[in-house]
């Protein structure tokens, strides 16, 4: 099966500046994929290439199989796409929208369906002037649902969404998945993406730094694990200070916090603690965050 999206050598100058450089990208069928990066790092620069907005300086780029420069009216069809700014007609209500797109697509769409998805069932007949921020970024997605396309690129999905509004995206972009739809979406609000995706793409200074699974980064970047062990009295601890692999021992109370490397075996600390007569009361454990890998492969 062909990759969804695929590109080779992506470059693209602005008035001189490169705002991406020799970008190779691919993106599976049916998978959820991160576009991640700095403000200005290209992220919203690669997908106008992807959708013929723009046209790049080299490279290739392909969208379900079709050259996204030669075929992009074919390839529209087949793409639910989300704009980051949401532009809508001011004097149309949020149901003339999605009829309109319902028509321009030629799609077997029930638009009441959609506007319950994205939660303007009850908004649909008023204009979308009046609409909150929120209010039109729901709108525009629900756009983007009709004629259930076979690819979503979605450019800052969650921009304008109160907490109720991000949650929706998430589990819309999981149903979607469900269905076997391909999601492309570039955000940095990394919580988000962390939550979803099944592969991420960093993007630095117009150049993919990294393109892997959240876990694959994690393994990539040597990040950390955390612990945070209670138990009934705290032992001598200087044997696990001394282990390889173990960064840091802090105690407070009945409570021992350690950070360890990835390739530390657990069952090791817990058989140095409990020896003698300490017994482990509680664990938790959280390894770093696509937060803490997304600083170390962006940092100057």
């Amino acid at each position: 099966m062909k990759n969804a999206i695929e590109t080779r050598g992506l470059t693209k100058s602005y008035d001189g500046i490169e705002a991406l450089r020799e970008v190779d990208l691919s993106v599976g069928s049916g998978e959820v994929f991160g576009f991640l990066g700095p403000n200005g790092a290209g992220k919203t620069t690669t997908i106008r290439i992807l959708l013929d907005f723009i046209r790049p300086d080299s490279g290739e780029a392909e969208v379900l199989g079709l050259d996204a420069q030669e075929n992009s009216l074919d390839i529209r069809k087949n793409i639910g796409y989300l704009p980051e700014v949401s532009n809508v007609y001011s004097r149309l209500t949020g149901f003339k929208h999605l009829k309109f797109a319902k028509e321009t697509k030629n799609a077997d769409t029930d638009i009441s369906k959609v506007l319950e998805r994205v939660g303007l069932f009850h908004d649909a007949d008023k204009r979308a002037g009046t609409y909150s921020k929120g209010m039109k970024q729901r709108l525009c997605l629900g756009i983007a649902l009709v004629g259930e396309p076979e690819l979503f690129i979605l450019d800052e999905p969650t921009t304008g969404l109160d907490p109720n509004g991000a949650r929706m995206v998430r589990e819309i972009v999981k149903e979607e998945k469900d269905r076997g739809a391909t999601v492309f979406f570039s955000s940095h609000i990394l919580e988000q993406v962390e939550k979803v995706s099944d592969r991420v793409g960093i993007l630095k200074d117009g150049k993919i730094v990294a393109e892997d699974t959240i876990e694959g980064l994690r393994e990539r970047t040597g990040r950390s694990s955390y612990m945070r062990i209670e138990v009934n009295e705290v032992p001598d601890l200087r044997e696990l200070e001394g282990m390889e692999g173990v960064k840091s021992v802090e105690v407070e109370d009945n409570v021992i916090e350690i950070e360890a490397g990835r390739d530390v075996v657990r069952s090791e600390i817990f058989e140095v603690i409990e020896r003698e007569n300490t017994r482990i009361i509680d664990l938790r454990t959280k390894e770093s965050s696509l937060d803490d890998i997304f600083a170390i492969l962006t940092e100057k």
